[in-house]
């Protein structure tokens, strides 16, 4: 939040500098308990330690020891124990093997923790911005044929789910993209990539790579504002697959014309599910499981065999709802759709866990 409130007016966001857009842009991370972020420090301190003590005991014919007797393995393991720890030796130093085998056993538990506690957190804090800006730098450099949601409420965060259930999109494939931080900690604790700004912006939808990417899901709050990112969108990705949610049906040829290429109408179509609940609520439930991909039944789509090719989707064992050629959608009933041709995809209901009847 405060790295956005310190940009510039002026001065177009995709031309800042990547380290400039952390906090801007937010890079998923893996979650690490407290606990287990101490023990790996303890771990990395002592295999240091331990290379320490290695090198200087192969080397002790050249340190020499005020004692004058030389350096043993006890000698190598305190000389490295004060180095590490920044301690130092000289006016107090102990003499005997017990008083440096307790510095070792006990002082030195006491100094490691102490830099955990107070230098390793300040480096994890330092570090934390270069970490993101570099793997910001790196995402923007690769990213392609993703996917940019604009609006994580509801039906964004349905749509995300949808995504999500596909085997082949993975998370850090999304990108999305809201003004409410919450929303976008919300997505990033689901391992999506998130971009905080207004996306009727066309510089805040460059950071989000929307000119590279495959799809881009519209999913505000306002009617007004899925047409004006709409618009935004379709010049910056002339080739991208837009989809767009309105509130009222009426905005839908506004969306069109801004370069939608499909508009769902939200209101009503819940308002639809709601009718049919009164008198045929069996059939909202199957249409609730076929929007469903976790469980049961799923609409998907996929390229037909080529031993079905020149056959009848009515023949086939899955029940095809439509066959996909050329970019055009025919229902199965369709006299286009009586023989399948090379290059066709099927519509059709897939069975996603065996499911015997659906109960109310």
């Amino acid at each position: 939040m405060k790295a956005l409130k310190r940009l510039p007016l002026n001065v177009r966001l995709n031309d800042r500098p990547d380290h400039e857009l952390v906090g801007v842009i937010r890079m998923p991370e893996l979650t690490v308990s407290p606990m287990r972020a101490i023990v790996k420090r303890i771990i990395g301190a002592l295999l240091a330690l331990l290379a320490t003590v290695l090198i200087v005991y192969l080397d002790r014919d050249g340190y020499r020891d005020a004692n004058g007797d030389g350096l043993s393995l006890l000698d190598s393991l305190y000389y490295a124990t004060v180095s590490l720890s920044t301690t130092g030796y000289g006016d107090i130093a102990p003499a005997t093997a017990s008083a440096r085998l307790v510095n070792v056993i006990v002082i030195t538990p006491l100094r490691v923790l102490f830099l955990i506690v107070l230098v390793g957190t300040t480096l994890e804090v330092l570090t934390e911005r270069s970490r993101q800006a570099f793997k910001i730098q790196k995402w923007r450099t690769k990213v392609r044929d993703h996917t940019v949601v604009v609006g994580f409420g509801t039906k964004g965060r349905s749509a995300v789910n949808a995504l999500l259930g596909d085997e082949e999109v993975q998370a850090n494939r999304v990108v999305v993209v809201d003004t409410d931080q919450q929303a976008l900690d919300a997505a990033s604790a689901l391992g999506l990539v998130t971009v905080h700004g207004s996306a009727t912006r066309a510089d805040v939808l460059r950071v989000a790579g929307v000119q590279h990417a495959r799809a881009v899901v519209v999913a505000p709050n306002r009617d007004d504002t899925a047409v004006l990112v709409t618009l935004t969108a379709r010049e910056l990705a002339p080739k991208a697959h837009i989809v767009a949610s309105v509130r009222e049906a009426e905005n839908v040829h506004l969306l069109k014309q801004s370069g939608a290429n499909q508009v769902v109408v939200s209101s009503e179509t819940a308002g639809r599910l709601l009718g049919m609940a009164t008198s045929t609520p069996l059939v909202v439930d199957m249409v609730e499981d076929l929007l469903t991909p976790e469980s049961g039944l799923a609409i998907a789509e996929r390229a037909i065999e080529p031993s079905e090719e020149g056959g009848s989707p009515r023949h086939l064992p899955d029940t095809v709802l439509g066959v996909v050629r050329d970019g055009v959608l025919y229902r199965v009933d369709a006299p286009q759709a009586d023989a399948l041709e090379p290059g066709d995809r099927l519509l059709y209901v897939k069975k996603v866990t065996q499911v015997d009847h659906i109960e109310r």
